[in-house]
């Protein structure tokens, strides 16, 4: 079904949408040996670009069946060691990550015409990791991991503000403690992609391979 002002192809139909990549290009005499290396150089780029939102990616995580999910999150750290986001352990994707601890993260800076997908098992951060970015989260942020058993059926919005008001009278001048169904995730690189637009859709992909304790790269058709 068509709606009214969307014409089969027109340029307000999806398929009418199109935009023309030029920004940049991967040359792989020019990257990082190391992936997390490269993806530190890019993230420096966002970061100076002073782009809205530079660490949301999307992680994508699968039951034990097999039954995909996706989401959006913040990326709160990365080292060699992953990439770590934060979230409550009951959440849907704490519960199928407990089932299936593998995941896929995406990132995309489309003013930079820049993509980077990553693939990997997943660990949880030690307590003490969680604690200390728990610490560090303004009051508001800490009670509503308090209040939030997230992903779970709630009568109404009011009644979980009736429980935040609650938490406030009982935390006001206190510390506030983390809760134990919330902490760290880290995603362990087995598999990054770097993406690059290109004219004609002759885009630049260059993946980083994991195999025998050290990376390869390769360069993937568009």
């Amino acid at each position: 079904m068509v709606r009214e002002g969307l014409s089969h192809g027109s340029s307000r139909s999806p398929e009418g949408i199109r935009r023309e990549y030029a920004a940049g290009r991967l040359d792989e005499r020019e990257v990082a040996s190391d992936p997390v290396e490269q993806f530190r150089r890019w993230f420096e780029d966002v970061l100076s670009a002073d782009l809205p939102e530079p660490t949301a990616m999307t992680l994508a995580t699968a039951s034990a069946s097999g039954r995909p999910s996706a989401r959006m999150v913040l990326l709160k750290g990365f080292d060699e060691r992953g990439f770590v986001f934060y979230t409550s352990y009951e959440s849907r994707k704490g519960r199928e990550l407990d089932e299936n601890p593998r995941a896929a993260l995406v990132f995309w800076w489309p003013e930079l015409e820049r993509q980077v997908r990553i693939e990997g098992r997943v660990e949880r951060l030690t307590a003490a990791e969680s604690d200390a970015y728990f610490r560090s989260r303004p009051p508001g942020s800490q009670l509503a991991a308090l209040v939030s058993r997230q992903s779970r059926v709630v009568p109404s919005r009011e009644e979980l503000e009736r429980q935040l008001r609650e938490l406030e009278e009982e935390y006001r001048g206190r510390e506030i403690p983390r809760p134990p169904y919330w902490g760290g995730y880290r995603v362990v690189p087995e598999i990054m992609e770097f993406w690059a637009g290109r004219e004609n859709r002759m885009h630049d992909r260059l993946r980083y391979r994991r195999s025998a304790g050290r990376w390869i790269l390769e360069r993937l058709a568009p």
